[in-house]
C-alpha cells in the first residue's frame, strides 16, 4: 500500500473517530461565521486528545471552505487580532531575561514571541487534506494582502510554516510523461505558465519525442499535484527562437546525439506558495539527472522570457534611453507603437540595434528603487548562479511576448564549475556576469559615463569608442 495513501487514511479514520469525543461549549446563534470559526480555533489549541484534535482541525477547515469571501477575510483578521503573540508573556519574560540572562530565560522569550496563530496551523495541518486547505487558505490571504498590509504579518507566519513544510528534503522529483496519469497531465497542461499547451496533441508533442523531458516536484502530502514543473528540450545548439522548439514539424533528434538541454519553460504550480522557492533546487536536480542518463550533455541553458522589458521600455522612452540611444533609434521605437512591425522585415531591422542596445542596459544597469534587478526572471536565474549569455531579439513572436517583452528571450547558461563564482557576485556585489558581446552593447550606447562615449558622429569616434570599449567593465 502507497506509504501516503495509509498516512492519509489513517488521519481520516482519525477524524471520523474523534468526532464521537467532541465536546463543545454553546455558541450563540447570532455569532458571524468568523467568531464561531475562532471559537472552534480556541478549542482546537486547548485540546489534548489526538482524535478530538484532528476532528476539530477537519471541522474548522470545512467551515473555513464555506465561508463567502467577506468572511474569509473576517477571519483573516481575526487571526491578526486574536491569535498573536500574548503581550503579557512576552513583556514578562524580557523582563526576566533583562533580570538574568540565561539560556533558559531566551528559549522562554523566543516562545513568548511566537504568534498563537503558528500552533494553530500546525494544529490544522493534521486534518486529511490539511496542507492542501491551507495552501488554498495562503491563496486568500494573498489576494488580500495586497490591498490590507496589515495582514503582513499573518502570512509571515504561513510562509515561515510552508518554508518547514516545503523544505527540499519532503520534495520528490518525478519524471512527467506521457504515461503519467491522465489527472497529473491534465494539470500540467493547466499550470503551464510560460508556454500555452492548446491540448492534449501538443502536450503529447512536449512529452513524448525522445528528445523531450519534463520534471516535477511533488510533496508527499499531494501526491497528484505539482508544486513546480520544468520542460526541458534536448538539442544539437543553443536556441534563440521558442518556434524552433515547439512547432509542430520541427526536426526531431536522438537523445544520445544532444548536447545542450534546454530549461524552456518552469512554472510554479500553487499561488499559495509564492514566495517558497523550489526552482533552484528543481533545476540543479534535473541537471544532475540528466547529466547521469545522457553523459554527452555539455550545455544546460535556458530559453527564458523578458516579462517586464516592454514595461520598463515605456516607462524610459523620456528617461535614460533619451541619453542611452540615438535620435534615429528613439524614432525607430516609434514603430512599436504597430502592432504588425515584427511581420516587416525593415521595421524589424530598423528597430533591432535599439531593442538590443536597450536590453543589454535593462539587464545590466536597470534597477529597482531597493536596488535589485528589474527582471523577475533574470532575479531568478542569475541568483541561481547562472549567466546572461545571450538576448534574442524576437526569440518569441506570441501575443504575450510581443505585449511583454517586445518578442525579445534571452539564454541563461548554467556553466557547473561557475555557478556558485556567478551566485556570489550576483547576491554579493549585484554584478551580472554576461558575455563581452552583451556588455558591448551597453559600452557602444551614446550614453558613455564611465564606459566610453558614443556619439556616431565619425567612424573615427565609433572606432575609438569601441576599442576604449573593450577595456572596461560595466559596474
Amino acid at each position: 500500500m502507497n506509504t501516503t495513501s495509509f498516512f492519509s487514511d489513517m488521519l481520516q479514520t482519525i477524524a471520523e473517530q474523534g468526532k464521537r469525543f467532541l465536546s463543545r461549549a454553546p455558541v450563540a446563534a447570532d455569532v458571524s461565521p468568523a467568531e464561531r470559526l475562532g471559537a472552534l480555533c480556541e478549542a482546537l489549541l486547548s485540546s489534548r486528545g489526538e482524535a478530538s484534535g484532528v476532528a476539530l482541525a477537519q471541522d474548522i477547515l470545512d467551515r473555513w471552505q464555506a465561508c463567502d469571501a467577506a468572511e474569509k477575510r473576517d477571519f483573516m483578521h481575526l487571526l491578526l487580532d486574536r491569535f498573536g503573540p500574548s503581550t503579557d508573556r512576552v513583556e514578562a519574560a524580557i523582563d526576566a531575561y533583562r533580570t538574568e540572562p540565561g539560556a533558559g530565560a531566551l528559549l522562554e522569550l523566543h516562545n513568548a514571541a511566537e504568534p498563537r496563530r503558528q500552533e494553530l496551523l500546525r494544529r490544522l495541518n493534521l486534518a486529511p487534506n490539511g496542507i492542501s486547505t491551507l495552501v488554498r487558505m495562503r491563496e486568500t490571504l494573498l489576494q488580500l494582502k495586497a490591498k490590507e498590509s496589515d495582514l503582513e504579518a499573518v502570512d509571515a507566519d504561513f510562509a515561515h510554516l510552508f518554508a518547514s513544510w516545503f523544505n527540499r528534503g519532503f520534495l520528490v522529483l518525478r519524471a512527467i510523461n506521457w504515461s503519467t496519469p491522465a489527472n497529473i497531465l491534465e494539470k500540467i497542461i493547466r499550470y503551464e505558465a510560460v508556454h500555452h499547451i492548446d491540448g492534449w496533441d501538443e502536450l503529447r508533442r512536449r512529452l513524448e519525442p525522445e528528445d523531450r523531458r519534463c520534471f516535477a516536484f511533488f510533496h508527499p502530502q499531494l501526491p497528484d499535484d505539482p508544486l513546480i514543473f520544468v520542460e526541458v528540450a534536448l538539442t544539437a545548439d543553443i536556441p534563440a527562437s521558442i518556434d524552433d522548439l515547439l512547432r509542430e514539424d520541427r526536426a526531431g533528434i536522438h537523445a544520445r546525439d544532444a548536447a545542450c538541454a534546454v530549461f524552456y519553460s518552469i512554472s510554479n504550480c500553487q499561488d499559495g506558495l509564492r514566495g517558497i522557492s523550489f526552482g533552484n533546487f528543481l533545476i540543479k536536480q534535473v541537471v544532475e539527472d540528466l547529466k547521469r542518463e545522457l553523459p554527452k550533455l555539455s550545455t544546460f541553458v535556458t530559453l527564458s522570457p523578458v516579462p517586464g522589458f516592454a514595461a520598463w521600455l515605456a516607462r524610459e522612452r523620456d528617461g535614460v534611453l533619451a541619453e542611452l540611444l540615438s535620435e534615429a533609434e528613439r524614432d525607430a521605437l516609434n514603430a512599436l507603437e504597430r502592432k504588425d512591425w515584427a511581420e516587416d522585415a525593415e521595421t524589424a531591422a530598423a528597430l533591432q540595434p535599439a531593442l538590443m542596445t536597450a536590453a543589454a542596459w535593462y539587464f545590466l544597469k536597470a534597477r529597482t528603487a531597493n536596488g535589485r534587478l528589474v527582471d523577475p526572471v533574470g532575479r531568478f536565474h542569475l541568483g541561481n548562479g547562472a549567466r546572461l549569455e545571450r538576448i534574442n531579439f524576437l526569440g518569441d513572436r506570441s501575443a504575450r511576448a510581443m505585449r511583454q517583452a517586445h518578442g525579445l528571450m534571452v539564454n541563461y547558461l548554467y556553466k557547473l564549475d561557475e555557478i556558485e563564482t556567478n551566485h556570489e557576485a550576483f547576491a554579493g556585489r549585484a554584478e551580472v556576469v554576461t558575455t563581452p558581446a552583451i556588455r558591448q552593447l551597453v559600452a557602444a550606447s551614446r550614453n558613455g559615463r564611465g564606459l566610453g562615449a558614443f556619439t556616431a558622429s565619425t567612424a573615427a569616434k565609433r572606432d575609438t569608442t569601441k576599442n576604449k570599449a573593450k577595456r572596461e567593465t560595466t559596474p
